[in-house]
């Protein structure tokens, strides 16, 4: 690894010195203060973990295992030097979100025995769809993959099959009049408020999730419906949801809960959310709709990696209005009182009732005292209803439920930032897990909180009132409460991970890191730091501040790219980070491809203090 050679035309080639990783002078300087004659020894690295990690709890015990656990082969192995300190500080012992050394990573540790109401919730959208809202196919593919990474709300959309006779799941939309042109161009025989999806069995996609609900958490799994449904194949479902999750099905049997169960009480069990059951509408029944995809191209969350996560201001323009009192694509459209032709059996399974109550979101959002139910916003409806209802949406979302999902006309499946949700207490910001870019990585960041179980505890001020019954207003602007400084050391692993030509086809790469924060809007912000030329192991050495008057809603966004003069810069590893988990300190952080995959290699040295 001491050179490299790039072929430059035919005839000449470049020859690049490789250097090795080095310890940057901030950690030189702090080994010489923590240690005795070139030698770090148990008492020495305890002194550092509590003075310089602010790990106040370790014991010398654990000071003893980092040790142990390095397998150095120095002579001293019961002591570290310069190259075992490093090695410690840049290695996987020394994760940025494990809250304390007595906190494992992937622990939970959050209060589990509050209704699920308190808790944001990992949320699918249109979960069995492998790629775009119109013709990708369905399958229960996509849905093992987002159980696997810890989705616990996974969202089904049921239709009669072709023969009448069986329940699929399909991409079902009133694409009114462009479907309609679509079947007709192609002499599709195909229902007119479907997309172009392949279906898949239902009964296909409830065995998967059976089968891999509870890899990844134990906490509950929550399968939302909505369902297009004759009577008779209601009962059909309940029968095939019934035989399939048995004694693990929650069925509390009553009309309505007055309160959610815990996730600690719901462990490994399923959940059914749906609205109360209704007579199948036939296709020529259904309205136009505010996602009609003629109005307007899908908008993803990033045209190009420069660009930042969307502010929803200027989302909804004139030709995406949509009524708030009538919004015909959201399974939640209809009064809660149920048609008398439905099966009983298939009402009997909703554990979580969904419903939009008549009479404007002013009607939606009252709080009941004697039950809770489930409400469904677009995100445009979410922004619009903001301006005028901040305090009350934040109000029905203590004892309610609150889902969000994307607008229609998203037909890329790409996402949304889902900070606007969150900041309002909404439990279930729904994504497409397969629309990859920068508002999936913030899921996956907002999510890496509470040992990834998939549950994460709302912050105090949006569970609870003042002395007058105040909540939390999204919209006023606070004072600062604390600053977060960052300083990004370095990188390395990219020699490792990628190919010597990948980055750049003459030369090594020259790398930059983008760090900032995803929060409220008085604390969103991305700064860079500079470029360096010609480095696998890039030492920038650059310290940013960040003042946070809502730290418990920010993410740490962290972007490292390799600047190209004629092209796209490239990209060259992401992660996100929830800041109220960020451990102080120098941390070794991973960073993940644009899937959300970990690198075997790719990481950045990086220290986090408070102040």
């Amino acid at each position: 690894m001491s050179k490299q050679t790039y072929k430059v035309c035919f005839c000449f080639r470049r020859r690049f010195h490789v250097t090795a990783s080095e310890a940057p002078s901030a950690v030189k300087s702090l080994f010489q203060d923590y240690s005795e004659n070139g030698i770090m020894d148990v008492d020495h690295l305890h002194r550092f973990l509590t003075e310089v990690q602010k790990e106040p709890n370790a014991t010398k015990e654990e000071a003893q295992a980092i040790i142990d656990n390095l397998h150095l082969h120095i002579f001293h192995r019961r002591a570290l030097n310069l190259e075992g300190f490093f090695k410690y500080l840049f290695g996987d012992f020394n994760p940025p979100l494990s809250p304390s050394l007595g906190i494992k990573p992937g622990q939970v540790h959050h209060d589990m025995n509050a209704p699920l109401s308190h808790y944001y919730i990992f949320t699918g959208h249109n979960s069995y769809l492998t790629g775009n809202q119109l013709n990708s196919d369905c399958s229960d593919v996509p849905i093992i993959q987002a159980l696997q990474r810890g989705v616990r709300v996974i969202e089904l959309d049921i239709w009669p099959n072709s023969k009448k006779d069986n329940v699929d799941v399909l991409h079902g939309g009133a694409f009114s009049g462009f479907a309609s042109k679509m079947v007709y161009l192609f002499t599709i025989n195909l229902d007119v408020t479907r997309t172009l999806t392949t279906p898949v069995e239902l009964i296909k996609c409830l065995r998967s999730i059976k089968e891999h609900a509870f890899v990844a958490s134990e906490y509950p799994v929550v399968i939302t419906l909505e369902d297009h449904l004759t009577t008779d194949l209601q009962a059909k479902v309940a029968e095939m949801v019934t035989r399939t999750f048995g004694e693990i099905l929650f069925s509390p049997g009553s009309e309505c809960l007055k309160e959610f169960p815990s996730p600690e009480s719901l462990k490994k069990r399923i959940i059914i959310s749906t609205k109360p059951p209704k007579e199948y509408l036939e296709a020529q029944k259904v309205k136009e709709k505010e996602n009609d995809v003629q109005k307007g191209k899908g908008s993803s969350d990033e045209e190009a990696w420069g660009k930042e996560v969307p502010n929803l201001k200027g989302f909804t323009s004139a030709q995406e209005k949509d009524d708030l009192d009538e919004e015909s694509n959201d399974e939640d459209n209809v009064d809660d009182k149920s048609p008398p032709n439905v099966a009983p059996e298939y009402k009997h399974l909703i554990a979580i009732h969904a419903g939009k109550p008549k009479g404007g979101l002013a009607e939606c959002l009252k709080v009941d005292p004697d039950k809770v139910r489930r409400l469904s916003l677009s995100e445009q409806q979410l922004e619009k209803a903001s301006e005028t209802y901040a305090q009350d949406i934040v109000r029905f979302t203590q004892r309610n439920i609150l889902r969000v999902y994307p607008k229609g006309i998203r037909v890329d499946s790409s996402n949304y930032n889902p900070l606007i949700g969150w900041s309002h207490g909404a439990q279930m910001v729904a994504f497409n897990m397969q629309g990859y870019g920068r508002s999936l990585w913030l899921m996956h960041g907002m999510f890496r909180a509470n040992g990834g179980c998939g549950y994460v505890k709302k912050p105090d001020f949006l569970l609870k009132a003042g002395s007058n019954k105040e909540v939390f207003d999204p919209r006023v602007n606070l004072p600062v409460k604390k600053t977060l400084k960052v300083t990004v050391y370095m990188g390395e692993g990219w020699y490792y991970d990628f190919h010597h030509t990948h980055f750049d086809a003459y030369s090594p790469p020259d790398f930059y890191t983008r760090v900032g924060i995803a929060g409220v809007p008085a604390d969103t912000i991305m700064k860079k730091t500079k470029t360096l030329e010609d480095n696998w192991i890039p030492a920038w050495n650059e310290e940013f501040e960040f003042p946070l008057t809502v730290p418990e809603l920010a993410l740490l966004r962290i972007e490292v790219h390799e600047y190209d003069m004629s092209e796209k810069d490239d990209f060259g590893g992401q992660t996100c980070l929830p800041v109220a988990e960020l451990r102080s300190g120098i941390r070794a952080v991973p960073l993940h491809s644009r899937k959300g995959e970990k690198y075997k290699s790719v990481k950045l040295l990086m220290r986090f203090d408070f102040v």
